[in-house]
């Protein structure tokens, strides 16, 4: 079974990889790269023929020969056929960028990923150049329809495929070519280094603080919060609050009453407010 490098040894490995592999793939890419001039020439010469007139190939260049004609200050206004020329490896950076990715894993296999990727980067890279130099044409000629031959559409077609080949391809695919080619790696270190991150990160967030306590207690639902160390109705007296309850008692009993005293011989009820403008009567003897 593929022992699994651990996530850390092979985010250090790759920037080590990139860096070592960009430097000896400068020297090599002439070479690397030839492949991609190769490849770019058929598609240039069977996809674009009434522009191109031949493509000339050689380690470290690619020139192309075409039958759009313009006129500029340059040639003295008089029409002269373009010639556009380019390095095959100008957008084949994506090679060290894999191979960095797949010695990085350290996994069994790596020769034929290796040989694999670098097959199936050839046609993609070849894209990119092919839409850098189809573009190079259309820029001279100043996007007159005109003067390329072609319909507006099919202008629109190439400048966007030119951004998709320039700023997506060379950088995109070798990293996509690695996570199919190596996805054991991939789904040992890579994902369950991400699951196991995930609970820490949700744990992580602050701890909930608690209410603060009531200064009061209350003693039913919807009753008034009693002063804290009284006890509740109904419960037993606090022996140390007797006297002071008892003095309290004392005192309500000696406050003189707001209604007069009333004979039992009047009878009846009196409200409140009758009372108190009712006269003392004296008591007969």
């Amino acid at each position: 079974m593929r022992r699994a490098a651990s996530l850390k040894i092979f985010i250090l490995g790759l920037f080590a990889g990139v860096v070592l592999l960009t430097l000896l793939w400068i020297r090599v890419s002439p070479w690397t790269s030839y492949p991609v001039g190769k490849v770019a020439a058929v598609a240039l010469e069977h996809g674009a023929p009434g522009w191109v007139r031949e493509v000339r190939v050689r380690p470290g260049g690619i020139e192309v020969d075409t039958s759009v004609a313009v006129a500029t200050p340059q040639t003295g206004n008089r029409l002269v056929e373009i010639t556009v020329e380019s390095d095959p490896g100008r957008y084949a950076y994506g090679l060290p960028i894999f191979l960095a990715l797949l010695l990085s894993a350290r996994g069994p296999g790596r020769t034929w990923r290796a040989l694999a990727g670098f097959a199936l980067l050839v046609p993609l890279q070849a894209f990119s150049l092919v839409m850098h130099l189809l573009m190079q044409v259309v820029l001279t000629a100043q996007l007159d329809v005109r003067i390329l031959r072609v319909a507006q559409w099919q202008l629109e077609a190439l400048v966007y495929g030119y951004q998709v080949g320039v700023l997506v391809l060379p950088t995109l695919a070798p990293m996509v070519l690695w996570l199919w080619l190596d996805r054991q790696f991939v789904n040992e270190v890579v994902i369950q280094a991400w699951r196991r991150a995930m609970p820490t990160a949700r744990g992580a967030g602050p701890a909930p603080q608690a209410a603060p306590a009531p200064t009061g207690a209350v003693d039913a639902v919807g009753a008034a919060p009693r002063p804290a160390g009284m006890a509740p109705a109904g419960s037993p007296a606090d022996p140390a609050a007797v006297p002071h309850r008892a003095q309290e008692a004392a005192a309500d009993d000696s406050m003189p009453s707001p209604l007069p005293h009333l004979p039992p011989s009047l009878g009846g009820k009196v409200s409140g407010s009758a009372a108190a403008t009712l006269p003392v009567r004296k008591k007969q003897r």
